[in-house]
């Protein structure tokens, strides 16, 4: 175990609905843990070498515990899966210090909370953070079906259950979650969270930019999705700045996998371009980005790239490796 690493103990697993269980970790020997900010995840580390990202949703007050929420996925590639079926009460696990890529916004006069079925956990945790310091906020969490909404019951216990609206793909229209009419008259100060599965994140984050939303009042974290392949990736070549050693990185291969070929590893975590873990600089030629960590600006900028999935527009990549 490495010194980024921590030890926890499962001390509480629960069903909280249809394929949902939330896991309660402690710290193994009984210390307090570091702290964390509303939007904060941790790296679990599995049996098996497989490492997934899970957004901490329990009080950001509480240093004694973490709480993360997780949906059994019938493509798991093996992380859903091993945390339902392998992982019981007094197993311990690996898993990082928490890290924030999705926080709340300083400054906000007033935040709007979009969640998609498992992409609650996050949007929860600022819901109670917003509601702790006053803020103003509205909340909209949106699932297939009741049986299948986790935290009904924390909601509806909650000081601010009133500004949470839920809406079921199975249940009548009057509830049905009407998007374009809430995104129509962006304001200044008004900021959007939103978090889910991919395809819905991209149809709030499309009709956000539709109606004008500027890109600075929308914040949003990805947590799997597919790497797109094109019929015009092909081979180029990656140079290490610290030693000029040249690889060839194949039509059908990563850099990660070129590198950790010739002994040079990148740590990686999601392998997806969605958890930043393998963030690399690039200090010559043009990146062909992929992934969903970064922003279009980032993307734009050229002098970073997710190695895990991005490939090359250019013969060359110079990387700060």
């Amino acid at each position: 175990m490495s010194s980024a690493e921590l030890e926890v103990r499962i001390a509480r697993k629960q069903a909280e609905a249809v394929d949902i269980c939330t896991f309660e970790l402690v710290q193994a020997e009984g210390h307090p843990l570091p702290a964390f900010s509303a939007g904060s995840h941790i790296d679990v580390h599995m049996p098996g070498g497989v490492t997934r990202q899970y957004s901490l949703c329990n009080d950001p007050r509480e240093s004694h515990r973490y709480l993360i929420g997780v949906l059994r996925d019938p493509a798991s590639r093996g992380g859903s899966k091993t945390m339902h079926d392998a992982m019981e009460e007094g197993a311990l696990l690996r898993i990082s210090s928490p890290k924030n890529h999705f926080p709340l916004a300083h400054g906000a006069t007033r935040s709007l909370l979009i969640a998609g079925g498992i992409g609650v956990t996050p949007i929860l945790c600022m819901a109670e953070r917003l509601a702790i310091t006053g803020g103003a906020f509205e909340m909209h969490y949106c699932t297939r079906s009741r049986d299948r909404t986790a935290f009904v019951d924390r909601i509806a216990q909650s000081a601010f259950a009133p500004q949470v609206h839920f809406h079921f793909d199975d249940g009548d229209a009057s509830q049905k979650f009407a998007l374009d009419p809430l995104l129509a008259a962006p304001q200044p100060g008004v900021h959007l969270y939103v978090c889910g599965p991919k395809g819905f994140m991209d149809w709030v984050l499309d009709a956000a930019r539709a109606a004008g939303w500027p890109a600075d009042q929308l914040h949003y974290e990805f947590f799997s999705a597919e790497v797109a392949k094109s019929d015009d990736d092909a081979a180029f070549e990656v140079r290490l700045a610290s030693s000029g050693r040249v690889v060839k990185v194949e039509k059908d291969q990563t850099v990660v996998q070129a590198l950790a070929a010739i002994g040079v590893e990148v740590q990686t975590s999601c392998e997806q371009g969605v958890c930043g873990t393998c963030l690399t600089r690039v200090l010559e030629g043009e990146p062909d980005h992929k992934d969903m960590y970064l922003t279009p600006e980032e993307q734009a900028a050229n002098d970073q790239f997710t190695p895990c999935c991005s490939r090359s527009r250019s013969p060359v990549l110079v990387l700060d490796l």
